[in-house]
């Protein structure tokens, strides 16, 4: 929350405050509020009184400065009116810990997510908003939008239309929203003077209070009963029993109006409450305004103070029980403590690390917690490797707080921490002075997000991080780095059908690469670019692109890459109808992989070999090149290509007029198939004796059989069939594919993971 109004959740000795853990006190107070606002949501529109349904939600606004208890007003409201929308409570933060606002796209994105609605990496604001607006039609929701900055945020978010004036919206704000029509502000204050009292109570106990009531309500009066100030207050007295309430309002008054923080109640408070603790206490506590999306734990804190984790943790204890910190809800029993620094503190923290710290120990600090983020890191993606693998032993060896004992608690993690590492990620970019650090960070974000995650469900991440390391590398003037960003943000984009965005961006990683003298990103560049044309439907740019990949890939000797392309200069020229082309680029292909001694990839080129002939009215070419075919497949062990190959065969046979020869080939098929899922079966290559159509017997078919008389070409079933065999040695490349082998594993050394189309 911004901001929090506590009140008493049970009996408490007088004088003690709230052990760390212990649950947040309930909200209390601010009564009148609550009635207006309650009034507000009754309040009849014109449509209402005309008989028509209200074409959008009704919007409730709280308006109040940081710390005036806006957002605790908003959760207890949204808490009382739960039980009226059965669809549940929607949040988001529409502003980040550093103050800056969110884009209205970020802001959709934080609702989709809420809604578990998979969202398009890369997308714009203008579909993020359209689709959070659908994904809210027809529900009956209370969506709450905390520390909105401006109208422009809340407005694209709200549906329109039949069936969406049955949720209500509740916007949180620092002011009035101008541009949202219809709503009123409900303007907070300070609180009236009992809850005030009963706050100050409820830290402070009520003797000392009691004593000096007079005094009491100077120093409310001083706090303008502003709740967090009066928290912060209370934690002072409690902390220091000798200390009058008199004299905490003597000082406040003796305080200086301006300082670190700025002018206010709340930023004076706080710097008071700051100048009396420890100087370790004090170090600490203006460090933990660097501490990822404000949250912390005794980790994290001692990365950022450089001290023992003992000391944090009483360090912690005393400035939870100062209101400095928020318990975080909901941890289990015997799970460490965790907190949020609330946002309303975080600008006049961050103003006392600049004030008393020099910019080199801010850096130091900073780094320390980034460079504990990344070992973490590293942890969670290693603990999914095999027992007994590198990285498993590598992890044996890590202190015990950066292990994970099984996957299932490393993706918990993983999950539980997604804003902060996100955040440390922009943090760690923010200024350029740890680029290094911020380099080895975005890498093991990226892997461990796709150790734990499908590539489609870690994209919507992984884009943001690719865009960091896009602007890292284009500060740093690193072309190498920039390839490798611009290739990965391209493959997502290319994955999401925004072709032309992604072979514009395939294009620069090749200018890039170039730059850098890499060949192989080059090359990588090139596949990309040619598969992008291909999808595009431009066959002669698609074969071009692809003829350059195949000239550099021949040039370095690599002959399994070159038996890639074959492959996929041969599908080019499959779609584009040049079938004599096509067959000689799959001879090509067949020849490089028994060049390389690949069985397996020789029987796939085979297999498109015999498609293409078939496309061309060489029935039965394509049924002698499909019976080598199937010979090799049986030579790899492959029971799926080979159960592939047979039903080939069979709808060839078909073709040709032989059923009962078909039928044979389709019962193989099924046989291995069904082989295969039972698993543990023999494959081909082992069972000699298996069921198997006569060859020879298939071979004096083939001879004595007549084309029919009509075949079905390419042209006129609207473009041939996607091959249903290919590994990715051939068939139609989807638009950015990262090619196999050495390329990839070179740009991932750059400092970015490369995401491969399945």
């Amino acid at each position: 929350m911004t901001d929090q109004v506590v009140g008493t959740s049970g009996p408490e000795a007088p004088g003690e405050s709230p052990s760390p853990g212990a649950p947040r006190p309930a909200f209390f107070g601010r009564g009148r509020e609550l009635k207006e606002l309650r009034a507000e949501i009754g309040r009849a529109g014109l449509d209402t009184i005309a008989g028509r349904g209200a074409p959008r939600p009704r919007v409730l606004l709280i308006a109040g400065a940081p710390g005036s208890g806006r957002s605790a007003l908003a959760e207890h409201l949204a808490a009382t009116l739960a039980d009226r929308y059965p669809d549940g409570i929607l949040r988001a933060r529409l502003t980040s810990v550093d103050g800056t606002a969110l884009t209205e796209g970020e802001a959709a994105r934080l609702l989709l997510d809420g809604l578990g609605v998979r969202t398009v990496p890369g997308a714009g604001d203008d579909d993020l908003t359209h689709a959070v607006r659908q994904a809210l039609t027809g529900r009956r929701l209370l969506v709450l939008l905390d520390d909105a900055a401006c109208a422009e945020q809340v407005d694209p978010l709200l549906p329109e239309g039949e069936g969406t004036g049955d949720s209500l919206f509740v916007a949180v704000s620092r002011g009035p929203l101008t541009g949202l029509t219809g709503v009123r502000p409900c303007a907070l204050g300070g609180l009236d003077a009992p809850d005030a009292h009963a706050l100050l109570e409820h830290y402070a106990g009520a003797v000392r209070l009691t004593v000096d009531p007079r005094a009491a309500d100077c120093l409310i009066e001083r706090l303008g009963a502003q709740p967090a100030a009066l928290v912060l207050a209370g934690g002072h007295l409690a902390a220091h029993p000798k200390t009058s309430v008199a004299d905490l309002a003597h000082r406040l008054g003796q305080a200086p109006a301006d300082g670190p923080g700025g002018t206010g109640e709340l930023p004076r408070m706080a710097r008071l409450s700051h100048d009396a603790l420890s100087a370790n206490a004090a170090r600490t506590l203006r460090l933990l305004a660097f501490a990822p999306a404000g949250q912390v734990d005794a980790h994290t804190a001692s990365a950022l103070a450089g001290a023992s984790l003992p000391a944090v943790r009483t360090i912690l204890g005393e400035l939870a029980a100062l209101g400095f910190l928020r318990p975080e809800p909901g941890l289990e029993p015997g799970a460490e403590p965790r907190w949020t620094v609330p946002t309303c503190l975080q600008p006049v923290l961050r103003d006392l690390a600049d004030d008393h710290e020099r910019p080199a120990e801010l850096q130091l600090a900073r780094a320390r917690m980034l460079e504990r983020t990344v070992r973490l890191l590293h942890s969670c993606r290693a603990v999914t490797d095999p027992e007994g693998s590198p990285a498993r032993v590598a992890l044996a060896a890590l202190p015990r707080a950066l292990r994970f004992d099984t996957a299932e608690a490393a993706a918990a993690w993983l999950e539980r921490s997604r804003a902060a590492l996100l955040a440390s990620a922009r943090l760690a970019v923010a200024d350029g002075e740890l680029d290094t650090l911020a380099r080895r960070l975005l890498a093991a974000l990226a892997r461990a997000l796709l150790a734990h995650r499908d590539a489609a469900e870690a994209a919507p991440d992984l884009y943001p991080v690719h865009g960091l390391v896009l602007d890292v590398a284009e500060r740093r003037r690193l072309p190498r780095e920039k390839a490798a960003a611009l290739l990965n943000l391209a493959d997502l984009d290319a994955s999401t059908g925004r072709t032309r965005q992604a072979l514009s961006r395939y294009r620069a990683a090749l200018d890039a690469a170039r730059t850098a003298h890499d060949a192989v990103a080059a090359g990588r560049a090139m596949e990309s670019v040619a598969g992008a044309y291909q999808s595009l439907e431009e066959w002669p740019r698609a074969a071009d692109w692809y003829g350059r990949a195949l000239t550099e890939r021949l040039a370095r000797g690599e002959h399994a890459d070159a038996a890639r392309v074959y492959g996929r200069l041969g599908t080019v020229h499959t779609y584009a109808g040049r079938y004599g082309e096509a067959l000689r680029q799959w001879r090509a292909a067949v020849a490089a992989y028994r060049r390389c001694g690949d069985v397996a990839g020789r029987a796939r080129a085979l297999s498109e070999q015999a498609r293409v002939q078939e496309y061309a009215g060489r029935p039965q070419e394509s049924l002698r090149t499909c019976q080598e075919a199937v010979q090799w497949a049986r030579e790899a062990g492959d029971d799926r290509l080979l159960a592939a190959l047979r039903l080939r065969l069979a709808d060839t046979l078909e073709r040709l007029g032989d059923p009962a020869a078909a039928r044979l080939h389709r019962a193989a098929a099924e046989q291995l198939l069904a082989a295969e899922e039972g698993g543990g079966a023999e494959s081909a290559a082992e069972r000699p004796d298996a069921a198997d159509p006569d060859e020879e017997a298939v071979a004096a078919l083939a001879e004595q059989a007549q084309p029919p008389t009509e075949l079905r070409l390419p042209a006129e079933a609207g473009g041939p069939r996607e091959p249903d065999v290919s590994d990715g040695t051939s068939g139609p490349a989807a638009a950015g594919e990262a090619p196999e082998g050495p390329g990839e594993r070179a740009v991932q050394e750059v400092g970015a993971v490369h995401l491969r189309n399945p």
